[in-house]
């Protein structure tokens, strides 16, 4: 099964648009295991245990694990997630941006050693960045395009000659001709809802990854409005919303009542005319 079906069945089997992003910080730990970089695919591993039925996505990012010499960590955290949720998929949150055997090297790195179903990547080096990951039959590559932070507007916002803006130019590109096997979708932020009606009306059947929902104050409902359509899928990120929901001995259950409260949030939004 590709991406985007496995997707599809994900959400659909959970009625869920939720991802659960997976990005460890040894100093927010709970209890007895705070600082201890040892640990982090154990937390992650409990957070997937207590919401793998309400996810259509993980999304672990690797900087959090790599910067503390955790990858095998990482490795055993995604075979954790083919156990408990195997129908769940798994977004390696990398935003890679090479070219030529560099970029086949990322690509094996993602989907070979980490066996991800698909990777964020960033579209700056152009196509020849890109390509190397469409190699890699039903595996999904998702594009930076209009990202939460403030400063992506420094380069995202600016208008091209013409009159399009840089954000809107990839997301073109990305429905149209870089999108050869139908395995692209794009990044856009839950903090800039107009830009997310913007991309979804060039791009109206990509999968869209949309973080910023949670701790970065993104509106839930306006996202799902602006993004969601039945022919075009969206997945909305929450980590540090549901990671750090509490710091005691309930953290687990705290977390599943979070991933759950957001859940509820989304599919009442989806369903409202």
């Amino acid at each position: 099964m590709n991406f985007t079906d496995a997707l599809a069945a994900a959400t659909a089997r959970a009625d869920s648009l939720l991802c659960v992003g997976l990005d460890p910080d040894p100093a927010r730990l709970p209890g007895d295991w705070r600082g201890d970089a040892a640990r982090l695919g154990d937390f992650c591993a409990g957070i997937v245990d207590a919401t793998h039925d309400l996810a259509c996505a993980f999304k672990p990012q690797i900087a959090y694990f790599a910067a503390h010499r955790a990858e095998d960590q990482l490795e055993r955290l995604i075979a954790h997630i083919r156990r408990v949720a195997p129908g769940v998929p798994v977004i390696l949150d990398a935003k890679r941006g090479d070219i030529g055997a560099t970029a086949e090297q990322y690509a094996r790195e993602a989907f070979e050693r980490y066996r991800a179903d698909a990777v964020t990547l960033s579209p700056f080096m152009g196509f020849d960045s890109i390509e190397p990951y469409l190699r890699w039959e039903g595996k999904g590559a998702i594009l930076l395009c209009r990202t939460s932070n403030p400063g992506g507007d420094e380069l995202q916002g600016q208008t091209l000659e013409g009159g399009e803006r840089v954000y809107e130019r990839i997301a073109r590109l990305a429905a149209g001709p870089w999108n050869r096997g139908g395995q692209l979708g794009l990044v856009v932020g839950a903090t800039y809802p107009a830009e997310i009606a913007r991309v979804r009306e060039i791009a109206p059947t990509l999968p869209l990854l949309i973080p910023g929902v949670g701790a970065q104050g993104g509106d839930a409902e306006a996202t799902v409005r602006a993004g969601w359509r039945p022919d075009g899928p969206i997945v909305v990120n929450a980590s540090r919303s549901v990671l750090y929901a509490s710091s005691g001995t309930d953290w687990a259950d705290a977390a599943r009542r979070a991933a759950d409260a957001t859940r509820r949030q989304l599919a009442a939004a989806r369903s409202r005319p």
